[in-house]
Order: C-alpha cells, then structure tokens, then sequence
C-alpha cells in the first residue's frame, strides 16, 4: 500500500482542525506547531482540501479554517482523495503492466487488496475518530506541549524586551 505523507499530513491536520474548529476557525501555524508539519505544506493541502469543499477560510483577525461541513459527514477516504493521493497496493501503480508490460498474476488481489482498504478508510468518519478515548487522550498531551511551549517563547521575548 502507498499512502504517502501527503495522505498522512491531510488526515492528521483535518482531525486536529475537527478537534480544535468547534471554538472557531484554526490558523494554519496552530496545527503546524501541534502536528510538527510545514507550514508551507500544509497551505498546499487545505488548498486542496478548500477545492473540495472539505475545509472552509475564514479571513481576517482571527480567521483560519474550519471544517466544510459536519466531521460526521468527512470520511478519511475523502481526505485521501482529495490531496490527490490514491490507495493502491499493486507494484504497478494500477497501471497493469506489472511484468514486463503485461499484467502478472497477483495484480486482481492487490487491486481488491487497494479496494478493500480505501472502502475500509470510506467507513472512518472524522467524527468517529475524534470519540476515540486515546485520540482524545493524544490531543490533550499536544494542546498541553503547545501551550508549554507557547508560554515559553513569551517568557523569552519578554526578558528580551526587558533588556
């Protein structure tokens, strides 16, 4: 199976977005800080995202993102989908020219094989995940590490400003 970062990335930063959108829209720095992805790279995917109306931005003070529509009706599979990233677990990338230009004998399975995995994925909605005890539980432990680190940074550049 090739799920790549990019499938990855998009997954993590839409549940941090449903785990932290209910009290308005999330900045971008904000779930790049939590997730420790670039900042640049994660612009790239909600661009994606926004284009299949999965995220909406909000401008301005305080603006950001928020989740397009409700995080029970956002399905991995979705996510997956639409940062152009494809679930496939043949050697050939679908293209059925695994040995030597003509399809080989496994490629049905591993077709069935990507199937089954990306109906599996269309099964797991954000929603779903988010009442999960131990994504709860990870959450938590980010938002503390975040707020941690957050006050520190304050705390130096105020004894900078000091000086």
């Amino acid at each position: 199976m090739r799920l790549t970062t990019k499938g990855r990335y998009a997954v993590t930063a839409m549940l941090d977005l449903a785990l932290h959108g209910e009290k308005g829209p999330v900045n971008l720095g904000d779930i790049s800080s939590r997730q420790h992805i670039s900042l640049s790279y994660l612009e790239q995917l909600f661009a994606k995202l926004r284009r299949q109306e999965l995220v909406s931005s909000v401008r301005g003070p305080g603006g950001g993102y928020l989740l397009g529509r409700s995080g029970a009706e956002i399905y991995v599979a979705q996510i997956v989908d639409a940062v152009n990233e494809s679930v496939d677990a043949t050697g050939c990338n679908g293209s059925t020219d695994c040995q030597h230009g003509e399809i080989c004998l496994t490629h049905h399975l591993w077709c069935d094989l990507s199937d089954q995995i990306h109906g599996f994925l269309n099964g797991i909605s954000l929603a779903s995940l988010i009442q999960r005890r131990e994504i709860q539980t990870i959450s938590a432990r980010q938002d503390k590490r975040y707020r941690d680190e957050r006050i520190s940074v304050t705390e130096i550049e105020d004894a900078h400003a000091a000086f």
